[in-house]
């Protein structure tokens, strides 16, 4: 069988990347979780003062999908640190979340 577009190889995708998109979304916290057959990643924007935060971005991620996902990030951190050095960790911040709302469930 033939590839329908001629001009691009067979074991190539084309990803569109919409303007809206391509803005991105500032997070500075991300919630796991994990059932037996996906994981939910919740990205969250938590500002100083403000007692309540939004989920900004979901992300379902088969488990398969999610472990080359930190592959490929360990992979990206270690090529940044090559460049501009070890990323510091800032102490970790126990704050209670309560997160509302409905939950990833497989």
């Amino acid at each position: 069988m033939e590839p329908k577009d001629k001009g691009m190889p067979q074991n190539q995708i084309n990803v569109e990347l919409p303007e809206d998109v391509a803005e991105g979304i500032y997070s500075n916290l991300a919630i796991i979780t994990h059932s037996n057959q996906e994981f939910v990643v919740d990205f969250i924007r938590i500002m100083p003062g403000v007692p309540k935060a939004k989920v900004r971005a979901r992300i379902i991620l088969t488990p398969q999908h999610a472990k080359r996902f930190l592959h490929a990030l360990n992979d990206n951190i270690r090529k940044y640190e090559n460049v501009h050095g070890e990323i510091s960790e800032t102490e970790q911040v126990n704050v209670p979340i309560t997160l509302s709302g409905p939950t990833g469930l497989a």
